[in-house]
């Protein structure tokens, strides 16, 4: 397992974990920083909210198609940033399902309808991170963006999207099956992409050129602006993830696709 380097052009103190799962067995097969050390996710706690949903749907308590928020909206739609929200609360609407709207206030509209007057953070923790045994990580703030965890559990969580752990194959297929795949929109950071795909939660690379680099199409993840990420390809069976202590910015834009790609060479390294 290499150890050394991984982290290389990257300001701060991040940390690093390159995954490959091979015949249900999840390898690590680099690691850097700390790993342990307890880090902000920011938008990376959008693909645990996906999950937790999954996990409602996987028992009968929830349907994708359910109707939520504007006429013609769903709880998919809230989902993949196409329900018509703006980025927050009090942002111009737009028609359901007619351009792809980075939005965190959707993301917290749908946990609050599948919650109703329970706690988001219980139900993350029962739904996800008690499963897993994801013992360092919580939601400390809203759902969209307010996980904290250590990039150790961080690099569990990627290998449950890998092996489909507490989620029925279908499901976590489905989540990672582009949704209202046409649409065009903004990656905050990366600009306009024509068309935008997004999974249920998940961002689809597709073929934007942008912080995923040259993955493959099917590839989904997502990073956030405290500077995490994670990527992973079911297909390929791999996975990369990063924490930071610097916030995304411009460096992030310039250093990821690069270093990105370097990280699938050493995952799908003999």
């Amino acid at each position: 397992m290499q150890s050394t380097s991984l982290c290389a052009g990257w300001p701060g103190s991040p940390a690093v974990g390159v995954l490959r799962l091979v015949d249900g067995v999840l390898e690590v097969l680099g690691t850097d920083g700390d790993l342990d050390a307890r880090r902000p996710w920011a938008s990376v706690s959008k693909l645990v909210v996906a999950m937790a949903v999954g996990v409602e749907v996987d028992w009968g308590l929830h349907r994708y198609d359910e109707p939520l928020g504007p006429p013609g909206a769903t709880l998919a739609h809230h989902l993949s940033h196409s329900a018509g929200y703006g980025l927050e609360a009090g942002d111009p609407l737009r028609p359901v399902g007619s351009r792809r709207v980075y939005s965190n206030v959707a993301v917290d509209r749908a946990v609050a309808a599948v919650v109703g007057d329970d706690s988001p953070a219980a139900w993350l923790d029962d739904r996800v991170f008690q499963g897993l045994g994801m013992a360092d990580t919580a939601l400390e703030g809203r759902p969209a963006a307010g996980v904290v965890g250590s990039t150790r559990d961080l690099m569990t969580f990627a290998g449950a999207w890998l092996r489909a752990d507490g989620l029925a194959v279908s499901t976590r297929d489905q989540i990672l099956r582009p949704f209202l795949g046409e649409l065009d929109g903004i990656v905050p950071g990366f600009g306009r992409f024509q068309p935008c795909p997004w999974g249920l939660g998940p961002e689809i690379r597709g073929d934007k050129q942008h912080w995923m680099g040259n993955w493959p199409a099917d590839s989904a993840g997502h990073f956030g602006q405290s500077g995490a990420l994670a990527l992973f390809n079911v297909r390929e069976r791999i996975a990369v993830v990063a924490t930071s202590t610097v916030d995304f910015g411009p460096w992030a834009v310039e250093r990821w696709p690069s270093w990105i790609d370097a990280m699938r060479t050493l995952a799908l390294a003999p």
